[in-house]
């Protein structure tokens, strides 16, 4: 009977005790090398020594600036990108939901409806086919810079509608449905507000006014309408100059649109106070003073706006003949090209030109008045023998003629007889009376309540130090909505 074949197991058995004299071997050869604190049983002496360590490693950690921040990064975990497919256009987007793709455009200076078109991919045939609808070529091809149009833009890029304001109060939407336009008309309702707006001229009357928030055609309305019988803005006023005006601003959506309308005014200057107020007499607007008397006069005080008090009437050295002369008118220095206005209702006399005075303008105004204007660069559009209303061009500034310089030289007459245009007075104005008198008082005494109240929120507690003043107020009420 044979032995069974013990081969495995003794290799198994021997590979074992290789491993345990291994191991006896490399315990004798670390506990060799090491200190004895790693070999023996550690001494209260050896806790002390690891503890001084630790807590000397702590300290150095704490005080490196980013050793305790460099040990605790982490290291960038590694991530990816997954491209995901988008989701289908819906079937309501699919189908051309109107309204979903308006795109504004506002028109820039120089920029026709044809480049509007083409900015946004529209072709010139469906332009042609919108302008082909009744009464909207006159509206589109008169755009102004600002204005707003907006096109309804699908996916495809096709276009189902335009938008545009007829007129301030109108918005029209002209969809396109096939072969057909449809027009919609949509009403912007407008609020209107009285507001009260005052200040103190510093450097400019323009530049006060602005800041008090008149709008340029508001102050307009101030200097060429109601004051400018009573003040030469040229020449009378100064800084520390008061006004203060009552005025309906129009709102639409958000936005100011309209602050031409001004119900009253006062300006203070000269240490004396001018006031006006808008009445409507026989259908037809006017401003009347406190008493109910036009402000409008026969004459206005100065044919020239903002312009330099140059040289007054009376006898002075000639600038060009170097004589002591009479100077029978009075100049004002301006810009080459600067309009001339008519003083008054007049004939035109005479228009050409006149030896020393260059090319001249005189106007005929009855009773006995006429006025002269010369040294023109140019002529208006009137010609002699036609008529000219008060305020209208008859002329620009020049320096023709005896002249050293660009400017008006201006000449008032009475009978032939040379009178100071800046003092000459002429007869008042029939006042209101009976009904309108009436009606008068009852709509200007809540203006000037307004007023008053305004300057004495603003003016009262500075007395005579008017550089502490505010420079603006303005108190609103509401005046109802306008369809």
């Amino acid at each position: 009977m044979s032995q069974p074949d013990h081969g495995p197991a003794r290799k198994q058995r021997f590979k074992q005790r290789l491993n345990v004299l291994h191991d006896t071997a490399l315990h004798r050869k670390l506990k060799h090398h090491l200190p004895a604190a790693f070999n023996e049983r550690w001494t209260r002496r050896h806790w002390i020594h690891a503890s001084l360590f630790a807590t000397i490693g702590a300290l150095a950690a704490t005080i490196v600036p980013g050793f305790s921040n460099a040990i605790d990064t982490p290291f960038p975990s590694a991530h990816s990108t997954l491209a995901l497919p988008l989701p289908p256009l819906s079937l309501e987007r699919q189908s051309e939901t109107p309204g979903d793709s308006w795109q504004i455009l506002r028109v820039q200076p120089g920029q026709t409806l044809s480049t509007l078109f083409e900015s946004i991919g529209i072709p010139a045939t469906v332009m042609h086919r919108v302008l082909e609808h009744p009464g909207t070529r006159n509206v589109l091809t008169r755009l102004r810079p600002g204005a707003e149009i907006a096109f309804d833009l699908p996916v495809n890029g096709s276009l189902r509608a335009v938008r545009f304001d007829r007129d301030a109060n109108h918005r029209v939407e002209l969809s396109l449905e096939g072969e057909q336009i449809r027009e919609k008309v949509m009403e912007r309702v407008t609020t209107s507000r009285t507001v009260v707006a005052s200040g103190e001229i510093n450097s400019s009357l323009y530049a006060s006014a602005r800041k008090a928030g008149l709008s340029p055609a508001a102050i307009a309305t101030m200097t060429d309408d109601i004051f400018t019988y009573d003040i030469d803005f040229s020449r009378d006023v100064q800084p520390g100059d008061r006004f203060s005006v009552v005025l309906d601003e129009t709102w639409r959506e958000g936005e100011r649109i309209d602050t031409g309308k001004i119900l009253a005014a006062t300006f203070q200057t000269g240490g004396k106070t001018y006031t006006g107020f808008r009445f409507e007499r026989n259908g037809k607007a006017g401003y009347f003073d406190a008493d109910g008397r036009p402000l409008k006069k026969s004459f206005i005080r100065s044919p020239i706006q903002f312009a330099r008090l140059s040289s007054n009437f009376g006898a002075r050295r000639h600038p060009v003949l170097g004589r002591m002369r009479m100077h029978k008118g009075v100049d004002y220095a301006a810009r080459t090209g600067t309009p001339i206005m008519a003083a008054g209702d007049a004939r035109v006399q005479f228009a050409g030109v006149q030896r020393g005075y260059g090319n001249t303008v005189i106007l005929d105004h009855g009773q006995g008045h006429t006025t002269l204007y010369a040294h023109m660069s140019r002529f208006g559009k009137y010609r002699s023998g036609q008529r000219v209303s008060q305020g209208e061009i008859i002329g620009y500034v020049g320096s023709t003629g005896l002249s050293t310089g660009p400017h008006l030289h201006y000449e008032f007459r009475v009978n032939g007889v040379h009178r100071n245009p800046l003092s000459v007075t002429m007869p008042p104005p029939e006042p209101l009376k009976g009904a309108e008198l009436v009606a008068f008082r009852a709509q200007a005494a809540p203006a000037m309540a307004r007023i008053r109240g305004v300057e004495e929120a603003i003016y009262a507690k500075t007395g005579d130090d008017k550089s502490s003043a505010p420079a603006t107020v303005a108190a609103a009420a509401p005046a109802g909505n306008r369809g």
